[in-house]
């Protein structure tokens, strides 16, 4: 139904990206199709009791068949934008030479993107390092990085032309501290020493990238993405709540914004993780690297954060929180998603409008943000997930707030186009705008969908709609 101009509540910027976004081994599938090799999340899928109902890969959303059906829905949906990554064990298997057959899905999905009119945004690394190079150390090892800035190479080379916005990497902060200390993602390991390279080591391989895109495509914008939540204390007035927020902001957000946006690591985080060595892995020349200037930074937002540190107690098993394993996430009462997430939609508002004021001045745009709830069909096939239309409503009026502070917010993009893939969770959580049907891979728009396609003709909030 068309709704006229007037109807629109909040309208956002002229020219504002509206999208959705995708990554490659949450939807592709065909896992040993065409060259690609293991990734490591392949071996992770493979090791019994860490991925629920010992889901896999394959074959996702089949999305590396049906990639022009997916396109095709797309368009029919209005998206402006389609934010996706490439598979590094597809391009450049194991770590090693340029695989053509690989290269070439990319090629074709580009074009046929733009074929319809939607600007493709790359993000050449969502979690899918070669399992080959995490056998030689994975991103614990300095070299990784540096095998990242060849196949940056490679896809900035194949690509540049015709894709205006990059993202080196998505979420560092899952790639290092949850796969790496808390162990709950792949590769699986439970070391604090591996974690703090591996946080120095993805820096690095950023900095590459970044370099790789400026040599390739100079015309092409160039960013990374970060998953940014404020964090609150328990009680403002605990001196032990307030030193939980420090540790927590410190690890989950200053210690991949300082460095790229000003070029260091912030003090009080190099002093917190000097036990496990940080500092020993940062080399001349490193942050000059890390730190050169960027034309966007990509932000994540799913919820917010909610510190005490009254425990002394360390927590049961390995936690992300290295030096802060005594900190303890009590409940507010929020209502929460079906990934058990409290939903606060201000935290959006609260993290624009913090790198607004703290921040040098940088294009912004909310590369995800998104909620899974236990969508099925009602009787007529339909799907009616209104708490997903609630949750896209409230944020979208937290990210318009943010405008309206001030914020340079220029994009936002939906997670996610489709259910797939959520990782450690395989099947049973559902993300997407459009239902897919595991059995027979049939897509169905969801409510939200239709919700969102509506907002992006209007470039705006409909007050019919809410």
């Amino acid at each position: 139904m068309h709704v006229s101009d007037h109807a629109v509540e909040l309208a956002f910027p002229p020219g504002f990206l509206w999208g959705a976004a995708t990554a490659a081994f949450q939807i592709e599938g065909s896992t040993t199709v065409d060259g690609r090799t293991d990734s490591i999340w392949d071996a992770f899928c493979r090791t019994p009791g860490k991925v629920h109902n010992g889901d896999t890969g394959e074959p996702a959303t089949d999305h590396y068949r049906r990639m022009r059906e997916d396109v095709a829905l797309m368009a029919d949906l209005g998206l402006r934008a389609y934010r996706f990554s490439t598979a590094w064990p597809r391009i450049r298997p194991d770590g090693g030479p340029v695989n053509p057959a690989g290269l070439d899905f990319y090629q074709r999905l580009v074009d046929e993107l733009l074929a319809r009119q939607i600007t493709p945004w790359v993000t050449l690394y969502h979690w899918d390092l070669p399992q080959a190079l995490e056998e030689r150390g994975g991103w614990a090892n300095r070299d990784t990085a540096y095998r990242f800035g060849e196949y940056a190479q490679t896809v900035v080379g194949a690509l540049g032309d015709r894709v205006p916005f990059w993202t080196t990497l998505n979420e560092p902060y899952c790639s290092s501290f949850v796969g790496y200390a808390s162990g709950r993602h792949a590769p699986g390991r439970t070391d604090p020493h591996a974690t703090v390279a591996a946080v120095h080591h993805l820096h690095l391989a950023h900095g590459l990238g970044v370099r790789a895109i400026r040599d390739a495509a100079p015309q092409a914008q160039a960013g990374i993405t970060l998953n940014l939540y404020p964090v609150h204390p328990a009680d403002p007035g605990s001196e032990a709540d307030l030193e939980a927020v420090r540790r927590v902001d410190g690890l989950q957000n200053r210690i991949f914004l300082d460095p790229v946006l000003r070029g260091e690591y912030p003090e009080d985080v190099l002093a917190d993780l000097e036990p496990f060595g940080l500092s020993s892995h940062i080399q001349d020349g490193d942050l000059d690297l890390i730190g050169a200037p960027l034309d966007l930074l990509g932000v994540n937002y799913y919820s917010s954060l909610h510190v005490s540190g009254a425990s002394t107690e360390p927590a049961d098993g390995p936690t992300t929180w290295i030096g802060a394993e005594h900190v303890r996430f009590p409940s507010r009462g929020l209502p929460r998603t079906d990934m058990n997430w409290e939903i606060q939609a201000s935290g959006l508002t609260e993290v624009l409008t913090r790198l607004h004021t703290e921040y040098p001045p940088l294009p912004l745009y909310i590369t995800e943000n998104g909620s899974a709830w236990p969508d099925k069909p009602n009787g007529d096939g339909q799907i009616e997930d209104t708490d997903r239309v609630s949750y896209l409503d409230g944020h979208l009026r937290a990210a318009h707030e943010a405008i309206q502070a001030g914020a340079d917010l220029r994009g936002y993009f939906s997670w996610s186009l489709l259910d797939n893939f959520e990782w450690a969770e395989g099947y049973a959580k559902r993300f997407g705008l459009v239902h897919v049907d595991y059995q027979t891979q049939v897509r169905t728009p969801k409510r939200s969908a239709h919700f969102y396609s509506q907002v992006i003709r209007q470039n705006g909030l409909i007050a019919e709609q809410l």
